[in-house]
C-alpha cells in the first residue's frame, strides 16, 4: 500500500509543506511533484471545475512521485460525495470547509473514516482505482487520511474548542476571507478582530493537540507564523502565481517595448 506522506510528517512531528491548484491537467500536478520542495499537492474541488476521471487522473500523477501525496479541498454541499470519490482514486487526504460546530466537525470524521469498532466512521469497502491489496490495506489506507478543517466562520471560532476536541481532527486552518464576511467586515482580512481570531485559532489548536496550517503567498509570509508555532506551510495557487505573472511581467514588457518606441520617435 502507498504510505500517506502528510501522515507520516505528522505523526513525526515534522513540518508540512504544500502548494494549491485549480487546474485538474494532471500535468500540472507532475510539475509540484517533480519540483520535489513539496509533501502535498491540495486540488482546490470548491473552486475548479472538474469530473470524476480528473480525480484519477490527479492522483496518477501524484503517485509518479514516491515521498508526495494529495489533499482535496471540497465544497459543504457536496463534501460527502466528494470525499469518497476523491479517496477511493486515490487522494489521500482531506480538508472540508464552512465547520461551525463539533456536529460538523464529526460529521467530517464520519465521512471519511471506516466502519470499524470504536470508530465514528460510516466508510465501507469501495471499487475504486485505489482499492488494492484488499479490505484490510483499505481500512489502513482510510484511517490514515488526514482531516483538516476550514474555520472559517464565527460560529466555528466561537465554537474552536469543542470542534478541537473532535477525536479524528489532524489539522486546521483560519480562513480570513470568510471569517470577515460572517462578521459583517468583508474583505477586511487585516482588520484587528479578524487577526484576533486568526491568532486565537492557532494558539488554541495548538493547545489542543492540532496542527494549525497556513496559507502564505510567498516564503516570506512565513516569518510570522513562525513564531506562533506554525510549521504547517501551503504555499500559493496556480491561478495566483499565473496572475502575478501576467500582471508583472506582462506590464514589465509592455512598458519595455512602449519606452523604446519613445525614444526611438524622440530622436528620429
Amino acid at each position: 500500500m502507498r504510505e500517506n506522506r502528510l501522515r507520516i510528517l505528522l505523526s513525526e512531528d515534522k513540518p508540512t509543506f504544500g502548494t494549491r491548484v485549480q487546474s485538474s491537467w494532471p500535468t500540472i500536478t507532475e510539475l509540484v511533484g517533480r519540483s520535489q520542495n513539496f509533501d502535498y499537492v491540495e486540488f482546490l474541488a470548491e473552486y475548479a471545475p472538474y469530473d470524476l476521471y480528473a480525480l484519477d487522473n490527479i492522483a496518477r500523477a501524484i503517485e509518479l512521485y514516491p515521498s508526495f501525496t494529495g489533499l482535496i479541498k471540497m465544497e459543504r454541499s457536496a463534501q460527502a460525495h466528494v470525499a469518497v470519490r476523491a479517496m477511493a482514486a486515490g487522494i489521500q487526504n482531506l480538508l472540508f470547509t464552512d465547520v461551525r460546530t463539533a456536529a460538523d466537525a464529526e460529521e467530517c470524521v464520519r465521512i471519511a473514516k471506516p466502519e470499524v469498532p470504536g470508530s465514528i466512521g460510516t466508510h465501507g469497502n469501495d471499487a475504486g482505482r485505489a482499492a488494492v491489496g484488499g479490505v484490510l490495506e483499505l481500512i489502513k489506507r482510510y484511517e490514515d487520511s488526514v482531516i483538516v478543517l476550514m474555520i472559517e466562520k464565527k460560529g466555528a471560532v466561537e465554537n474552536l474548542e469543542s470542534i478541537l476536541r473532535v477525536k479524528g481532527v489532524d489539522m486546521v486552518q483560519f480562513g480570513p476571507s470568510d471569517y470577515s464576511i460572517s462578521i459583517g467586515l468583508a474583505g477586511q482580512r487585516d482588520h484587528p478582530a479578524v487577526v484576533e481570531a486568526r491568532e486565537h485559532t492557532i494558539k488554541t489548536a495548538i493547545k489542543f493537540g492540532v496542527r494549525p496550517r497556513a496559507e502564505i503567498g510567498s516564503p516570506a509570509d512565513a516569518d510570522y507564523y513562525l513564531k506562533l508555532g506554525v510549521k504547517d506551510f501551503n504555499l500559493s495557487t496556480d491561478t495566483a502565481i499565473l496572475a502575478a505573472f501576467y500582471r508583472e511581467q506582462g506590464g514589465a514588457l509592455r512598458q519595455t517595448v512602449t519606452n523604446a518606441l519613445r525614444g526611438a520617435v524622440a530622436t528620429a
